[in-house]
């Protein structure tokens, strides 16, 4: 089969949509399928044969925060040659609703088309505004597919219709067995994030907050960050005595990535909302880590109501500072959220994902359709 994959978010960044769409066309193409992705991107920027670049995004205010999107007449041009000659047996399109390649790819191709949602943004002013025109291309979608029930609500709630629920997957392998950072965790005990540091919903400032508490009542404990962001403003609201003890890799490789997760006593993610599933906590999960998070309604669904890892009240310091405690001083109870979340993970490894979205490719596939063909010319 041959699949075309559309991004909407440039692939310079990195962002849980992005590496869902990265993973999902490696996961299919070890399946035996014909893939390629189209993304904005940088034109300087190297990108992987089956990774196709839209051309520059421009940073546009969506959905609490910045994302980088591409749109407008250039665009369009490049996402209907590159449908044309891609002659895709099913076009894949993820976040529709966003004002990039994908609703872009809905209006200018025929044929089958399956669209993600990712997003979870039930009170969506822009969305709500600009329904009727986005409903004149997402009517094209033969088949929906929402990544959790809350992203599923967002669907239904603004565009109507319903989606297929599969969640955002993980390779499990990649993540099981990574060798610790040299020199952690450590005998005082170590705390982990990953993710922006610059995005406040990330909820990073919950977490340092914390961590003046924790800091002062453990004179061994240190946080390790990793992540975009400025490494300077985030340790600024760390005490001044305490900031020896904060590390911040910045950005790091997926491999690096993986030794993170190995590196911790405790993995939190602090995260105020905004999430529709938690990439993050599946990586998090597959590496044994014993998990504390924010009890928003997408992690306390990954994590098994707790089961798989511990929750703290959402944006609450004092929260999260008595969790984490609990847990680096039990250390039979790290060792059973790690068993526990091992075994959960699995439902999230990407080939079980990958073959239920080509199960859903097989529902809008008419025997005896040859591919997708833009419509119009380029201009």
């Amino acid at each position: 089969m041959r699949v075309g994959l559309v991004c909407p978010y440039t692939w310079d960044v990195p962002g849980g949509v992005q590496q869902h769409v990265g993973d999902l066309a490696e996961a299919l193409m070890e399946l035996g399928h014909e893939v390629s992705v189209l993304a904005p991107c940088d034109s300087d920027t190297e990108l992987p044969a089956h990774i196709v670049s839209a051309g520059r995004a421009v940073p546009v205010p969506y959905n609490g925060s910045v994302a980088r999107l591409a749109f407008g007449l250039r665009a369009a041009n490049r996402v209907r040659r590159w449908i044309r000659e891609g002659a895709f047996d099913v076009l894949h399109v993820h976040e529709p609703a966003a004002p990039s390649l994908s609703l872009l790819a809905c209006w200018v191709a025929d044929g089958p088309i399956v669209a993600t949602c990712h997003t979870s943004n039930p009170r969506s002013r822009a969305m709500a505004a600009s329904a009727g025109m986005l409903k004149t291309a997402l009517e094209k979608v033969n088949g929906s597919i929402a990544v959790s029930e809350a992203a599923r609500k967002t669907l239904v709630e603004h565009l109507g219709g319903d989606a297929v629920l599969i969640p955002n997957g993980v390779w499990v392998r990649r993540y099981a067995d990574a060798e610790p950072l040299p020199g952690w965790p450590g005998p005082g005990g170590a705390i982990g994030f990953l993710g922006r540091m610059d995005e406040p919903r990330k909820g990073l400032a919950v977490l340092l907050e914390a961590f003046n508490d924790l800091g002062r009542r453990r004179p061994g404990l240190r946080l390790l960050l990793a992540g975009p962001g400025d490494a300077d403003e985030a340790r600024a609201r760390v005490a001044p005595d305490l900031r020896d003890r904060v590390t911040v890799l910045g950005r790091v490789s997926e491999a690096d990535k993986a030794r993170v997760y190995h590196s911790v006593d405790v993995f939190c993610a602090p995260n105020l909302g905004g999430e529709s599933f938690g990439i993050v906590l599946t990586e998090a999960m597959a590496s044994g880590a014993a998990v504390l998070a924010s009890d928003i309604p997408a992690f306390r669904h990954v994590l098994r109501d707790g089961a798989a890892g511990e929750l703290f009240t959402v944006a609450d310091a004092g929260s999260l500072a008595r969790r984490a405690a609990a847990l680096l001083d039990d250390p039979a109870r790290r060792q059973e959220l790690s068993r526990a979340a091992r075994r959960a993970v699995r439902a999230y490894d990407w080939p079980a994902v990958a073959a239920d979205v080509v199960r859903v490719y097989q529902t809008v596939l008419p025997a005896g359709v040859g591919g997708l063909v833009g419509a119009g010319t380029d201009r």
